[in-house]
């Protein structure tokens, strides 16, 4: 049985990818990570990445396939970053399990032992987005009209990080789900310009009865987002008093990842890790081309796994 990681990105996120990446190779040297492609300005991030051990997903038919038919069942206006959807090539990947992780995320620990839940369960995620309601994911309709209920609706979660089994979701019924959410746009919260969350949510609560929140483990778990002030950094890692745990791993949804923003000195610890020079804050970035930026990236690697 296989086991791997999907990001997405494009060359506009190369930087948050090297930081996720360096955190994951801290903790864990030889998972494989999978890179799905946001658009068609991938190369670059994607070469820069290779020294870490990522790979561009195998199937890039299936990719435009998968935006061609949000394209068909939505049009052009339905969302404000439709190509987040192109997550979804996850469940069709090379890994029979696997994690999904957004790029404005950096870990804690060796994440991909998360995929042990899997043995009880066929999909998790870790967070605490479902204490917040139905905000940013349904409107009161789902309920009204028998969609979701109350009870469904207390597995509400964060999009940024999952975890489930490979062809759990076939492509007849991600398309489905495409259809039936199309169907009745007055069921989702689309107020802040989420894009897929609003979907992935209702796809999940809708088909995968056997899921499982971590944060619901006896004695619960840590937190994990940015926004939440009272985290405490202990050694380039941060601990949650509130329950008395290390962080898996901090999620900078909603935030643009830049001196001032909330845990900035972590971000950055991981982002130059092994690196001779270290940008000051209030210095803007060096306009270095990407096959500079490939070639430093090289070098480190090299120095941080000796």
């Amino acid at each position: 049985m296989s086991r791997g990681i999907y990001i997405t990105a494009n060359d506009r996120v190369t930087e948050q990818a090297i930081a996720l990446l360096k955190s994951i190779r801290v903790y864990d040297p030889h998972t494989p990570v999978v890179l799905i492609p946001y658009d068609a300005h991938y190369h670059q991030v994607a070469e820069i990445l290779q020294p870490y051990g990522v790979e561009v997903y195998g199937d890039l038919e299936f990719i435009d396939r998968l935006s061609k038919k949000l394209h068909e069942v939505f049009g052009d206006r339905f969302f404000a970053r439709p190509n987040q959807f192109r997550k979804q090539a996850c469940w069709y990947g090379e890994f029979d399990e696997f994690l999904y992780i957004d790029t404005d995320i950096v870990v804690f620990e060796k994440i991909i032992n998360n995929l042990n839940y899997l043995a009880k369960y066929d999909f998790i995620c870790s967070d605490y987005q479902y204490a917040g309601g139905i905000k940013n994911v349904f409107t009161p309709a789902v309920f009204d009209e028998g969609a979701l209920t109350e009870a469904d609706c207390q597995d509400i979660f964060n999009g940024g990080f999952w975890g489930s089994k490979k062809n759990l979701i076939s492509e007849a019924m991600l398309y489905e789900t495409f259809a039936e959410c199309a169907a009745h746009p007055n069921y989702f919260d689309f107020s802040q310009k989420t894009s897929d969350q609003p979907i992935i949510n209702y796809m999940i609560l809708k088909r995968v009865p056997r899921r499982f929140n971590i944060v619901r483990r006896p004695g619960k778990a840590p937190g994990n987002w940015a926004g939440s002030p009272h985290f405490i950094e202990q050694d380039h890692r941060l601990f949650d008093p509130q329950t008395n745990q290390p962080l898996q791993y901090l999620h900078w949804a909603g935030f643009r990842i830049q001196p001032g923003c909330p845990y900035w000195q972590i971000w950055k610890h991981y982002r130059y890790l092994g690196e001779s020079v270290v940008p000051m804050d209030d210095t803007p970035p060096v306009d270095r081309s990407w096959r500079q930026i490939i070639r430093k990236i090289r070098q480190t690697f090299s120095r941080i796994n000796g």
